[in-house]
């Protein structure tokens, strides 16, 4: 029998608010999600004023970070013509995004969940997304 380590309600709110900090710092209104270990939604914010099309693009950032556990800037470096990964965007029904903008949530080496914004630029959304683990990263330590 397995155990998982999963995101709790508290530790959404937690992920979205540094998550929204930093947006409202920055001034872009962003789309946030925040997904299971296995890549199904917890939690999601829309700031007034992010884009509708952002809606499911953050969730797909968030399943990406997740269920495959890899930063989705990670799959961008390698999603290029002659790479053995290209394409990987069209997989799991396109839901794999290779967007900067989606990042794992680990915990004692474990992914345990995915943060996934979007609405700004890539670097934008990654540096959102980033804020969002810090704070979930200070009140875990």
């Amino acid at each position: 029998m397995l155990t998982i380590k999963r995101l709790d309600q508290q530790d959404c709110k937690v992920l979205i608010e540094g998550a929204r900090d930093k947006a409202t710092e920055i001034g872009i209104p962003m789309c946030i999600a925040i997904t299971d270990e296995s890549g199904n939604l917890l939690a999601f914010e829309r700031m007034d004023g992010g884009k509708v099309t952002s809606i499911t693009i953050a969730i797909d950032k968030s399943f990406t970070a997740s269920a495959a556990k890899k930063a989705t800037h990670d799959y961008n470096a390698v999603n290029v013509p002659g790479n053995l990964v290209f394409g990987i965007h069209t997989e799991v029904g396109g839901r794999l995004s290779s967007v900067g903008g989606g990042i794992p949530v680990i915990v004692d080496g474990e992914v345990v969940g995915g943060i996934g914004l979007s609405s700004g630029t890539p670097a934008q959304d990654m540096e959102c997304a980033q804020a969002g683990i810090d704070l979930f990263m200070k009140h875990n330590s």
